[in-house]
């Protein structure tokens, strides 16, 4: 009875390892990152290209005209080139697209006319504004050398002697000769001690503006025996012996933007060039603010 029992057999099945799909997620977790990479590098082209660019790239990859130039042999195979005809573009090549952008135009590009009209009329008031202030400024350095002439006995006698204007460059303050008494010596660059006296008082009521300021020496029309000395070099001298002078006065050196000689080409009194009157120096002191024109003030 023992002997009709069915021996038990028991089998182990091996099964097989996840080395065949265990790696398959990686894959897929790494086209996610580069499609993400991809994504976030697009937002950031997008912000950072402006609207022509992006006009430039959307007209290079979706191009409005048909070429209908052929590759190849031409016929039925021969296939349409977006290339210039004759041209030969290597494969290896990086794909770029360039984008011709001209200067945008005076103001903002989406500006309308009204807008930009306004936006003209704040920019000349403001430029107006700026203009009287240093008007006023210019006003009042005039009337501050004329107190100081005034009061002060040494200078009294050199009132004729200075003659403050406007001009377009600035404000001009002229040292003129008179018939008997002269700013230099007689054919020299040597300053006379009561005119030294002058262009420091000149210094002291300038030297609180910021403006440049442009320095001419002027002749009349009288020559020299001297071959090699001329009213162009006299003038040029007494404009560099005046320009030291208002250093010597506390001006600062980077005041200076101009020294010039004029000799007689730029008479005071045009009728009579010979007339003393025409040796002068010139100092101006030069605007910062243009001049607006008359429509626009």
């Amino acid at each position: 009875m023992a002997d009709d029992i069915a021996p038990i057999i028991i089998k182990k099945v091996k099964k097989g390892g996840h080395g065949a799909h265990g790696g398959a997620w990686k894959v897929a977790y790494a086209d996610f990152v580069t499609a993400m990479m991809a994504f976030f590098l697009l937002l950031w082209l997008l912000n950072v290209t402006t609207t022509e660019q992006k006009e430039g790239l959307s007209d290079y990859f979706a191009p409005t005209t048909a070429s209908i130039s052929q590759s190849g042999a031409g016929g039925m195979l021969g296939g349409k080139s977006m290339q210039t005809e004759g041209a030969q573009v290597s494969n290896l090549g990086v794909p770029s697209a360039v984008s011709s952008i001209t200067p945008p135009e005076n103001g903002r590009k989406d500006e309308s006319k009204e807008e930009q009209k306004t936006r003209e009329m704040e920019e000349a008031e403001l430029l107006a504004k700026l203009a009287e202030i240093e008007e006023a400024s210019f006003e009042q350095a005039r009337e501050k050398i004329r107190q100081a002439i005034s009061k002060n006995p040494e200078l009294s006698g050199l009132k004729d002697h200075v003659i403050i204007d406007m001009t377009p460059e600035g404000l001009r303050i002229q040292i003129v000769d008179q018939f008997n008494d002269s700013m230099f010596e007689n054919g020299s660059a040597k300053i006379t001690p009561r005119v030294r006296s002058l262009i420091g008082m000149i210094a002291k009521s300038i030297e609180e503006l910021p403006n440049s300021l442009s320095i001419s020496g002027h002749t009349d029309s009288s020559s020299f025996n001297a071959r090699d000395y001329s009213n162009w070099e006299l003038s040029s001298d007494r404009a560099n012996a005046s320009r030291r002078a208002l250093l010597e006065s506390g001006l600062k050196p980077d005041r200076i933007e101009k020294v010039a000689g004029r000799a007689d080409t730029d008479p005071l009194i045009s009728d009579d060039p010979s007339n003393p009157g025409n040796r002068r120096i010139s100092i101006v002191l030069l605007r910062e603010t243009p001049v607006l024109p008359a429509n626009l003030k």
